[in-house]
């Protein structure tokens, strides 16, 4: 068996950001070999997640991120089973370096941001080999990108909830900020009733009508009742119908066009853990 000198072990853990026992060990069971060392630590951190793959993933960070040029915006979600661990230093840093790659790649979906090659390891790689390390099963949660003339982002404090807004110009920098602290507070289907999902429209229509019926009104009123109810959550759940929350007298809707009466809302991104 070869000798495995603090110097060795101190180098696989610089090469893999495995715990020191972890590399100590993986180095005396390959004999010395630092490639078969890292494909052991490879190996028990997909073994880790093998076995807590039934596990809910309910804590983690949530980050949003914005290009210099301001025009790009993406936010990703990097969720762990405890509070515990989501506050661990490792788990935070992973969890920024997959948000600055999203960001300078902007891959198509999350299967493409997992392939992304970084030192020799996938992104699916380093979360795994995190799962080794903490003992705790993580995922990629979420990962969703945005782009725009200006896009204007918010992160909740606990970093469970983040938003990016894109614009079809540059606001002010409060003006992206309210309208992204808007998605984040009242999370609207859509940005207006024109580009809310057919699939939701129908469901909620469905929904008014099925209502409508047990409450007993004359069949031929259903339709339009079941239409008006469908307005009030248009009003409720669209962007830019929904009542601002930093003055309910006025509408989304107005208070952008107050800001600027070109400046339009492109589209969004948000995702929270506790949803």
């Amino acid at each position: 068996m070869a000798d495995i000198k603090a110097a060795d072990v101190a180098k696989l853990r610089k090469m893999t950001g495995a715990g020191m026992m972890d590399c100590k060990n993986a180095l005396q069971e390959a004999d010395g070999d630092f490639d078969r060392a890292q494909d052991i630590i490879r190996e028990k951190g997909k073994l880790v997640a093998a076995k807590r793959a039934d596990r809910e993933t309910t804590e983690g960070q949530v980050i949003a991120k914005v290009s210099a040029d301001g025009k790009k915006g993406i936010v990703i979600a990097l969720g762990t089973e405890t509070d515990f661990v989501a506050k661990n230093e490792e788990f935070q840093a992973l969890a920024q370096k997959i948000a600055d790659v999203a960001l300078e790649n902007m891959p198509a979906d999350v299967d493409a941001l997992k392939a992304i090659n970084i030192g020799g390891n996938t992104l699916e790689e380093l979360i795994t080999q995190m799962t080794g390390k903490t003992g705790e099963k993580h995922s990629l949660a979420y990962y969703g990108k945005i782009e725009g003339e200006n896009v204007s982002s918010y992160i909740h404090m606990n970093n469970k909830l983040a938003v990016v807004v894109a614009f079809n110009k540059v606001v002010s920098v409060e003006a992206g900020k309210d309208i992204a602290m808007q998605v984040a507070s009242m999370n609207p289907v859509s940005v207006a009733k024109e580009d809310c999902p057919p699939e939701v429209v129908e469901k909620e229509l469905q929904i008014a009508r099925e209502q409508v019926i047990q409450e007993g009104k004359p069949e031929n009123m259903v339709e339009k009742i079941a239409q008006g109810k469908l307005g009030k959550f248009f009003k409720e759940s669209t962007l830019l119908e929904q009542s601002f929350i930093k003055d309910g007298k006025i509408s989304v809707a107005d208070y952008l066009k107050s800001v600027d009466a070109d400046a339009k809302v492109l589209g969004f991104c948000r995702f929270s853990l506790n949803d």
